[in-house]
């Protein structure tokens, strides 16, 4: 079951992307796909999504989306650059005209002092508006496993 609030955003999201005749394509790591699920319960989401990428390693970061080996060694996989640098991967590696990107830190371990538990980038462009904007947003709840 998705979230309620995540399908009407997926819906309003697809209507908006359909009345433009443009194509979504995402990238996804701590969400494991879940992005891409939520999307594709909606109705008729054919017309306005290309395709998802799971991308929960570096290695399949790097394969699937380009992400620079040196990003991830620098910055790693959370944070504003990895996720631009997926959310282009994205767009470079489907038909689509917009991508989203997210990479976090899902838990229930593996967070630091830098980057808790929770902490999440998202990116996300266009093929005609790049750079993409990105923003880390901290402490965000874990709906990947629906624990509060």
């Amino acid at each position: 079951m998705v979230d309620p609030k995540l399908y009407r955003l997926a819906e309003l999201v697809g209507a908006a992307l359909k009345a433009r005749g443009l194509m979504l394509a995402t990238a996804e790591s701590c969400t494991g796909g879940l992005l891409a699920g939520a999307v594709t319960m909606v109705p008729g989401s054919s017309d306005w999504f290309e395709r998802g990428f799971v991308t929960y390693t570096h290695i399949s970061k790097r394969e699937m989306l380009g992400v620079n080996g040196a990003t991830l060694g620098a910055y790693g996989a959370v944070s504003e650059p990895t996720v631009r640098e997926m959310a282009i991967g994205a767009l470079a590696n489907s038909h689509a005209q917009v991508a989203v990107a997210v990479s976090g830190v899902a838990g229930p371990s593996g967070g630091t002092p830098e980057k808790a538990v929770g902490t999440v980038g998202l990116a996300w462009g266009a093929k005609d508006a790049l750079p993409v904007t990105e923003e880390l947003v901290s402490r965000m709840q874990d709906a990947r496993r629906g624990h509060p």
